[in-house]
């Protein structure tokens, strides 16, 4: 069953977020549009490309009313650890939640399961509206990083379908395009 349109699960957590352990639940990502980037894990590879290049578009998230969740399945002392030791992470000013005990990858689907990464998560990326519900999913394989900037233009489109609704954003949509109203009438000529 596809997670897209379903409340996220109640969970709670504890995340490393400016330079403190904070608890974090699913009630966290309502009444604001959040961002939840979950992570294989701290102190590797693509990893902290991803969550710098997140950081480097962090304004622009914010500007939007996004707040954004980098996850793992790593501890928030490894998370605080990371943070101190990599100029890359010290960057990061969103919050990064530990899910030691896997609850959260495993309820949003991403949790590797079998073979040499199991208990690791893939690199899953889901956009939340104000009321808990998930309206993007994107999962990569490990060895794939993601790219912010698609990821904002991804969350700008979700913010405009929200609050126009019988409009949708066509493919390669950006902020201030045209968008469609879907009727009988585009049917065939599109």
């Amino acid at each position: 069953m596809s997670l897209i349109n379903t409340e996220v699960v109640p969970f709670k957590a504890t995340a490393y977020h400016n330079g403190k352990f904070v608890p974090v639940s699913n009630e966290s990502f309502k009444g604001k549009w959040s961002v939840v980037v979950f992570y294989p894990a701290d102190f590797t590879f693509v990893c902290p490309t991803e969550l710098g290049d997140l950081a480097d578009n962090y304004a622009e998230f914010q500007k939007l009313g996004v707040e954004i969740y980098g996850v793992s399945t790593d501890t928030h002392f490894t998370h605080k650890a990371w943070h101190d030791t990599s100029d890359t992470i010290a960057k990061v000013q969103y919050p990064l939640i530990g899910d030691p005990s896997q609850q959260l990858a495993r309820a949003f689907q991403v949790l590797i399961e079998e073979g040499e990464d199991a208990g690791l998560a893939y690199r899953g990326t889901f956009v939340i509206d104000p009321e808990g519900r998930i309206k993007t999913i994107e999962v990569h394989d490990n060895g794939i990083g993601r790219d912010a900037k698609e990821l904002l233009r991804r969350v700008k489109a979700a913010q405009y379908v929200a609050a126009h609704p019988g409009e949708v954003c066509p493919a390669k949509w950006t902020e201030g395009a045209d968008t469609l109203k879907p009727s009988l009438d585009l049917v065939g000529k599109i």
